[in-house]
């Protein structure tokens, strides 16, 4: 990016740019599937699903009025929202429901930013969501994420050509569509193994009366259904 000033920044960042060709948009996607089905690099990735699914979290607390106390994200990828007010209610049924779909849906709407040739609009909004995000957070190894998160789509952002920025925008956009499912197979792996009430899918059994692994169910179907209209939309 070659802007110096501050509106000439944002002039650029909301120009639209050409976007990759086909077999690139492909090739991003095949290389997002590897660092979701692979566990070496989805070990490091899923840091990046724990962001999304705590940030839902903590963007539906403050929209149904809900006290936000703060944030936690853990080096075993994974987090904790916390939140103040009414222990029951639609509020806190839709608060703790967020979480799992956020990741899907953080995709989907990178597709609509990217099927309107806004590539660095995707890249710097998403720096902005996490600046906001790290002001409620509430440990070391949360900030470190998340600041090492922002920092590499800055740099990609601000010192890589257009090319590299539409590379990475395609990436991390299929990324978040395949990484949103394979979470709730893994809730459902641990609930099966070493059962916890304080899983989300639980925590609603307990809020709405409506079994744990239905919940599960639900966000496996909207996760499927949004990662089959993100390939859709990417690809015809």
């Amino acid at each position: 990016m070659e802007a110096t000033s501050f509106a000439e920044v944002w002039q650029d960042v909301f120009l639209t740019q050409p976007a990759p060709p086909q077999w690139l948009i492909i090739a991003t996607g095949v290389v997002a599937l590897v660092a979701v089905l692979v566990r070496g690099p989805w070990r490091i990735a899923r840091n990046v699903v724990t962001i999304a699914h705590e940030g839902g979290h903590a963007l539906i607390a403050m929209l149904s009025g809900r006290q936000l106390t703060g944030i936690r994200l853990h080096s075993d990828t994974s987090g904790v929202t916390v939140s103040r007010g009414r222990p029951e209610g639609i509020g806190m049924i839709f608060t703790v429901a967020a979480g799992y779909i956020t990741p899907s849906l953080v995709g989907l709407a990178g597709i609509l930013l990217l099927l309107g040739d806004r590539i660095t609009a995707l890249l710097w909004i998403s720096i902005l969501l996490l600046a906001a995000m790290l002001l409620l957070i509430r440990n070391v190894y949360g900030v470190v994420s998340v600041v090492g998160t922002g920092a590499l789509v800055f740099l990609v952002s601000w010192f890589t050509p257009a090319e590299v920025q539409a590379v990475f925008a395609y990436a991390f956009t299929w990324f978040m569509l395949f990484a949103g499912v394979r979470p709730v197979f893994e809730l459902q792996a641990q609930r099966s193994r070493q059962p916890s009430p304080h899983s989300d899918a639980d925590q609603l059994d307990r809020l709405t009366g409506v079994p744990g692994t239905a919940w599960v169910f639900f966000f496996g179907l909207v996760n499927l259904a949004v990662l089959a209209l993100g390939v859709w939309l990417l690809m015809f």
